[in-house]
């Protein structure tokens, strides 16, 4: 039996990259004498990339951005978060218990992000989680990304898993729906990035810290005991 498959997004759910972003951001646009974005702009700008996130602060402040500048300013931003990471950025609390605990219980562990790959191996490497996980895939590894479905099946897929057998666990709609469209459970953290309280998103469960997330709610969401578990280990 396939070992079940618990599927993480990274900025908002594993790791609070929330103070590199606004640093890189402010940085970037500072370029275009735009006004610093703050915490509570950033909930309305991840989600999409490096390049979404730039035309959306751009859009916030009320200034065209056309494609030269926008190439521009993409440029600037990664040359200042790649020289600043990890920076400020950590895994949310109990996050390293978590990992250890699920991957003791016999489960499987992946990322499933939209940040670049050129971003995300980098930091996942620089905070010592590169190992916990079988696979990581980003916003450039396929040809979509969430919320579109086949972005969480081709994770699936690449880390040896089974659709049955796997749950999503994410701070935004982007996750959430990607979930409900691979036909997957889903799990909202509370204390992520979403613009929307994640419970009027409709997960399968919602935790406020990661001593929630535990192997009876994996096991609950997916149909199986922990015999089962066990016994694919």
């Amino acid at each position: 039996m396939t070992a079940p498959l618990v599927i993480f997004d990274l900025d908002g759910t594993l790791i609070d990259t929330a103070p590199d972003l606004i640093d890189s951001l402010n940085h970037t646009i500072a370029a275009a004498d735009l006004a610093p974005v703050t915490f509570d702009d950033l909930t309305h700008l991840v989600g999409q990339g490096v390049r979404v996130m730039i035309r959306r602060a751009f859009e916030l402040k009320k200034t065209p951005l056309d494609e030269r500048t926008a190439d521009r300013l993409f440029d600037r931003f990664i040359e200042h978060y790649e020289e600043h990471m990890p920076g400020k950025s950590r895994p949310y609390t109990g996050v390293v218990e978590c990992l250890d605990r699920l991957s003791s219980a016999g489960m499987r562990l992946a990322v499933c992000t939209n940040k670049a790959g050129q971003l995300a191996f980098p930091l996942i490497e620089k905070l010592g989680l590169a190992d916990r996980f079988v696979t990581m895939t980003c916003g450039d590894t396929f040809s979509v990304r969430k919320p579109d479905a086949r972005h969480i099946l081709g994770t699936i897929e690449q880390a040896g898993g089974d659709a049955s057998r796997s749950v999503m666990i994410g701070d935004s709609v982007n996750d959430i729906l990607a979930a409900r469209n691979a036909g997957i459970p889903s799990v909202a953290v509370s204390f992520g990035y979403s613009d929307v309280e994640v419970s009027t998103l409709d997960p399968d469960r919602v935790i406020s810290n990661y001593s929630q997330l535990t192997e009876e709610l994996v096991l609950a969401l997916i149909g199986l005991d922990a015999r089962q578990v066990m016994a694919a280990k």
